[in-house]
């Protein structure tokens, strides 16, 4: 197994010209041509020899060590062919390109949501160069921005304010004398400049000249300089460059109220202001750098130079989130990008583009962006649809709701103005209202301790469109628990849930999502429906459950025998459960009204009936943040539907991690333990 990267153009009339080496055949046309980066051996059979050659002398080494027992075993390098590659690995392995063939390329699997990679003939030959060489231009920022720290490391941007790990008066010092220092490749705009300094610089060499006069008498009192003797003279050489060659060649300026007048501003040195903001001006600056560079507008550039701009411009951003409180990474992706393109000759030239590829685990990033530009990388574990090391899928969400525009546009909208952390959570809890949003917290830090450790989302979904996001969630293959009303119908009114009078579910979350088990919509039908049966299970990692109002005992009054209790909300359902709690409870508006049913009612039945009124005419919310400030609130504990599906989160949970963290042992090293 050894690295490689598919790569795909898509190039049109006008542009075949820069995929030359990559067009497949004399028949194309146009269209997409593809090629293959793969890191493999240069010489297999080299590899081979050398490799064996090593193996061969540690065996020597390590029989003649096995004479003395009483010495401790010896480590020699190389254990085997991995150890070998860490010291051999650019002497034995290069980069090769292969040309791949649009005929053969396949979309992602739509199950597995894996590439298909296209398979190389037994014929194929390597291509001489990079065919991507003046074609793509490529710049990163990577996380470890360093800022204060010094950085020996030299690379191609260090000269335009690319290189990271550097103080930003050293990045702007930089970006300066590459692209506006004025003794380099001057222009016209740049003569008032040079005069200026060149006049400076004559009024230096007569102050330098009258001050050194008498030294240089006293030297020549000694004889020397003689006749034949060169003089002595001090010249200076000033550059525009060396006026900000020094620590604080960056201030910020703070506000001040009631200073003297004409007084100067108070300035602070940049390592006394703020990670965040030196890290946003930073890599703006170095956006800048990445998009004059690439342009070729550097005032330091050579005549010999290529002055070829490649076609693409692809700037890649590891995690800017880094130092930047929540507005600001907002405002960084929002504007990075017109940055980037912010230069006439790209107006002009529209056949030069540039493509952003931020990569990060923000939620204020995600939020920011449009769902069309997202790309979601699910992480699969070892030995899943038979791979041996952990790999990662990739799920365009541009592409997840096909032609359904009205759902795109529901889920869009919704993702935007409540949750975008959906895409970097555990798991996910859809609920149906306000009362489950503000007290399933307290039910899972109070019972479910490795669900409350974990990263779980809970999105408040009204049980009429939780089913437009099973796409979204099919796409991200993560752990679902949808908690919702059973809505019984009776006709088209909602009504008690009751048994055996042909009521169905007005629910379309149940309706649509449990079809494939033949209880779309009869009401008797989901009351006995099986836990089995409540789960829809996609792969090893991702599965959805349904979570709905199911039958409770209670003895109403108290000290009665058992009854069957039939809830259709969140809330009977929690009264049902704590029928202590509220007896004893007190309360105002929807809450004094619970108190009262349950203290007059004369059996279960009647108790069901007359908490459907109250609460079909209630404030829930209100309800709810009643509950929560109640004194006895930590003993409350959730209904029995949510306590099951609460459960059966938490395992998926534990067993994703556990199947994440798993490492399978070889038969062969098995055998020697």
């Amino acid at each position: 197994m050894v690295p490689m990267l598919d790569l795909w153009l898509s190039a049109e009339n006008g542009e075949l010209h820069f995929v030359k080496d990559l067009i497949p055949s004399f028949s194309w046309r146009g269209g997409p041509v593809g090629v293959r980066f793969r890191f493999e051996p240069k010489d297999i059979v080299a590899l081979y020899n050398d490799f064996r050659a090593e193996r061969e002398r540690v065996h020597a080494l390590e029989a003649e060590a096995a004479k003395d027992a009483d010495k401790a075993a010896l480590t020699l390098w190389p254990k085997d062919l991995t150890d070998f590659l860490t010291r051999r690995l650019g002497t034995h392995f290069e980069m090769r390109w292969y040309r791949l063939d649009p005929a053969k390329l396949v979309e992602p699997d739509k199950v597995t949501r894996e590439a298909v990679l296209q398979p190389l003939g037994p014929s194929t030959v390597p291509m001489q160069a990079n065919p991507l060489a003046g074609l793509v231009r490529i710049h990163e920022i990577n996380a470890q921005r360093g800022f204060g720290e010094l950085d020996g490391s030299e690379s191609e941007d260090s000269t335009s304010a690319g290189r990271s790990g550097r103080r930003l008066s050293e990045q702007l010092r930089a970006y300066y004398k590459r692209h506006l220092d004025p003794e380099q490749s001057p222009g016209p705009t740049d003569i008032e400049a040079l005069r200026a300094m060149d006049a400076a610089r004559v009024a230096f060499d007569f102050r330098l000249a009258a001050s050194f006069k008498p030294a240089f008498q006293e030297v020549e009192s000694l004889g020397y300089p003689g006749a034949n003797d060169p003089t002595i003279h001090v010249a200076t050489q000033l550059s525009a460059a060396d006026g900000i060659n020094h620590e604080s060649a960056v201030l910020f300026e703070l506000d001040s109220v009631g200073g003297a007048a004409g007084a100067p501003p108070l300035r602070l040195p940049e390592t006394s202001n703020g990670l965040g903001y030196q890290n946003l001006i930073s890599m703006i600056f170095r956006l800048m750098s990445f998009r004059d560079a690439w342009l070729r507008k550097s005032k330091a550039a050579l005549a010999s130079d290529d002055l070829v701009v490649e076609p693409i411009h692809v700037v890649m951003i590891e995690e800017p989130e880094a130092h930047l409180h929540a507005q600001v990474q907002q405002v960084f992706v929002r504007h990075a990008y017109h940055v980037l393109t912010n230069d006439p000759l790209l107006k002009k030239f529209p056949g030069l583009s540039t493509q952003l590829v931020v990569s990060s685990h923000s939620s204020h990033i995600a939020h920011e962006l449009p769902y069309a530009s997202l790309r979601y990388f699910r992480r699969l574990p070892a030995g899943m649809h038979g791979k041996q090391v952990p790999v990662s899928t990739v799920s365009n969400l541009e592409a997840i709701f096909g032609d359904d525009t009205n759902t795109k546009r529901f889920v869009t909208r919704y993702l935007r103005s409540q949750h975008a952390d959906v895409f970097f959570a555990d798991a996910l809890i859809l609920v149906e209202g306000a009362a489950e949003r503000i007290l399933l917290p307290h039910f899972i830090r109070n019972r479910f301790l490795q669900l409350h450790q974990a990263y779980v989302t809970l999105l408040e979904v009204g049980g009429s469109h939780a089913h437009r996001l099973r796409p979204l969630l099919d796409s991200l293959g993560i752990p679902c628990l949808v908690i919702t009303d059973i809505d019984a119908l009776g006709g088209k009114a909602s009504v008690q849930v009751k048994r055996n009078v042909g009521q169905v579910t007005g629910n379309p979350t149940l309706r649509s999502w449990l079809k494939s088990n033949n209880k779309r919509s009869g009401i008797d039908g989901l009351l006995d429906l099986s836990e089995t049966d409540k789960v829809i299970v996609s792969d090893d990692l991702y599965s959805i459950r349904m979570a709905y109002q199911t039958p409770a005992s209670v003895a109403v009054p108290a000290g009665a025998a058992p009854q069957e209790v039939l809830s259709g909300t969140f809330e009977d359902a929690l009264v049902f459960a704590n029928l202590a709690h509220f007896s004893a409870a007190k309360g105002k508006g929807m809450m004094g009204a619970v108190v009262r049913e349950v203290a007059k009612a004369a059996s279960g039945d009647a108790l069901a009936a007359g908490l459907f009124k109250v609460i079909g005419d209630g404030d829930k919310a209100g309800f709810a943040l009643s509950v929560l400030y109640d004194t006895n609130f930590e003993a409350l504990i959730p209904p029995s539907y949510i306590e099951e599906g609460l459960s059966w989160l938490q395992q998926r949970i534990v067993k994703k991690k556990h199947e994440m963290l798993l490492v399978s042992v070889p038969a062969e090293e098995g055998a020697h333990e």
